[in-house]
């Protein structure tokens, strides 16, 4: 009895620093790995509708799926936005990193202008009581550097509403007002939807 305990309990410790040896080779190689570090301004995607793919998963789908944006999250960090870092009256990606991009995934109208459904940059000029956005055919773009205004294909003005409650991250998300869709930006004390119709 006592020689079975002793055995199991040898056993135990061998199986115990195999893994425990394993365990180390495996962190030792991860942590020579070059990884990147995390980005200051993580990128973000929303669905229209909301939640689509959780939606699509647990089959609780009530509408088709409309749009995707994906977008690059900046933090205010104490800054000045708009007037400041965002200058007015100038093209902006509308975020970091990468350019915006909005994939359609059904025929829409921006602006009162037919879209094909695909994939677009989205781009805005930015302004104290309006912003211009900008539907634009070139993407996987970073910034606006490459921008070519012969490939846009819609340009809308929406207007500024001022927010009180000021938004630390600027945050784009889709949101259904009677039978329109907005995409709803905001960040520092600003905020703008751009709408879309089938």
């Amino acid at each position: 009895m006592v020689e079975s305990t002793i055995f199991a309990n040898t056993l135990f410790m061998k199986k115990t620093f195999c893994l425990a040896l394993v365990l180390s080779i495996y962190f030792s190689a991860a942590a020579q790995t070059n990884l990147p570090p995390v980005d200051k301004s993580p990128m973000d995607m929303s669905y229209y509708p909301a939640n689509y793919p959780v939606l699509k998963i647990q089959d609780k789908i009530t509408e088709p799926l409309l749009a995707r944006v994906v977008y690059s999250r900046p933090r205010k960090e104490g800054r000045n936005i708009f007037g400041g870092l965002v200058e007015y009256g100038k093209l902006w990606r509308l975020g970091a990193n990468e350019a915006t991009e909005i994939e359609l995934f059904q025929n829409v109208n921006i602006g009162n202008k037919k879209i094909s459904k695909g994939r677009y940059t989205l781009y805005a000029i930015v302004n104290e009581t309006s912003w211009t956005f900008v539907l634009n055919k070139e993407t996987d773009t970073w910034g606006s550097f490459k921008y070519s205004p012969e490939k846009d294909v819609v340009r809308t003005e929406v207007p500024v509403e001022k927010i009180t409650d000021p938004v630390e991250s600027f945050v784009m998300a889709f949101e259904k007002v009677n039978s329109q869709v907005n995409l709803v930006i905001a960040w520092e004390n600003v905020k703008v939807a751009l709408p879309i119709t089938l």
